[in-house]
């Protein structure tokens, strides 16, 4: 690596920007794609980029995630994009933007954002086009089989949504007939979290507290958490206290997402998001399921108000209607979701160290420690 010359990231790409906001695409159709911040929007008639290019969100959720982008498409204005030189293998830039972390760089409280002007002064060491290609080479690989093992968990998602339907039907039109009732009727507690701002201590002396950004992809990321002291956590709790067999329902931002809690830790809610407890007549797993079928989490968008900030007020909430089955089938629908989610537990093990190996790769190369770095 000592032969490798260090530059600057702007040295060897450019970034430009896009005026494109995605409610102009509205009736414009044809054979390009465009994207944003979450992925493909449409195809549209026209294409700002000849060839492959980088995606970079620089602006709101998911600031700072780079992406590999297809020749003759573009992305709309909350994205940048991220153009090599001639001498600069694409790929080989987009792992070494991947490893920088450009999320950090990010600016603005309410609305985050990242420049193009702030992160270009980055020196990374760059090694000859040749070996930039076998290190890209070498990462797509690791890549691919890393993105195959996160396409199979995916798909044990979606077998667990085609057992709910395949058990219980539609629930638009509830084909057995069962009890029609709503999340007010069945929930003998629907509360919600503190609504002052807590103020956050260390994680060894604190308690988890979480909010809608812990809740992501049907689970609760602790490693996201920030902390609050023991004496916020029983003044809170007199409230609202989440425990084991609830669910979390959440109330603002992005609004009708539940979660089943299946686990001892302690900690606190939100604001944005609620608490439901409930009686022996609903399994939890179910009733997850359940809030989370595109018949309630329609209900709960037609009952969120606000645009810059939703808010599904609890009231609200209460109204959110549901039918609800025998017991004994909703226990049955709650064991094969059990022995679906230990498969994919036993992904994830596989899919944790997949990751940390290709850390490692990825470090390796950079350093020029592995033979095709060379």
């Amino acid at each position: 690596m000592s032969k490798w010359e260090i530059v600057r990231l702007g040295d060897i790409c450019i970034g430009t920007v896009t005026n494109i906001a995605q409610k102009d695409l509205a009736g414009n159709n044809g054979d390009y794609p465009i994207y944003g911040a979450s992925g493909f929007i449409k195809n549209v008639d026209f294409y700002k980029q000849e060839k492959p290019y980088i995606a970079v969100v620089k602006d709101g959720a998911g600031v700072g995630r780079v992406s590999l982008k297809p020749a003759k498409s573009s992305i709309i204005g909350t994205m940048q994009y991220i153009l090599p030189n001639e001498n600069v293998d694409r790929n080989f830039l987009y792992y070494v933007m991947v490893k920088i972390d450009l999320a950090r760089f990010y600016t603005g409280a309410t609305i985050p954002h990242i420049y193009f002007k702030d992160y270009k002064k980055e020196t990374i060491p760059l090694p000859p086009l040749p070996v930039q290609q076998k290190i890209a080479d070498v990462l797509d690989r690791a890549n691919t089989l890393i993105e195959r093992r996160k396409a199979q968990i995916k798909k044990l998602n979606l077998l667990i949504k085609s057992q709910f339907i395949q058990m219980f039907g539609d629930p638009v039109t509830n084909p057995m007939g069962w009890e029609q009732t709503t999340i007010g009727e069945s929930c003998y507690h629907v509360k919600d979290g503190p609504h002052v701002s807590p103020e956050y201590v260390d994680a060894s002396i604190g308690v988890p507290f979480i909010s809608t950004r812990n809740l992501v992809d049907g689970e609760i990321n602790w490693e996201t958490a920030k902390f609050i002291s023991e004496t916020d956590y029983n003044e809170y709790a007199k409230r609202c206290k989440p425990e084991k067999g609830d669910i979390l329902y959440t109330k603002g931002g992005t609004t009708g997402i539940a979660r089943y809690v299946d686990t001892d830790q302690r900690f606190m809610n939100w604001v944005h998001v609620a608490v439901l407890k409930f009686g022996d007549d609903i399994n939890g797993v179910f009733f997850e399921n359940m809030l989370n079928s595109g018949y309630c989490y329609h209900q709960s968008q037609l009952l969120t108000k606000g645009i810059a900030n939703r808010d599904l007020v609890l009231s609200a909430m209460k109204k959110i209607e549901f039918y609800l089955p025998p017991l004994a089938i909703q226990t049955r629908f709650a064991a094969f979701v059990e022995q679906v989610e230990a498969q994919k537990a036993k992904m994830k093990q596989g899919l944790d160290l997949m990751e940390l190996e290709y850390k490692s790769l990825m470090q390796k190369c950079f350093n020029g420690e592995l033979p095709c770095a060379s």
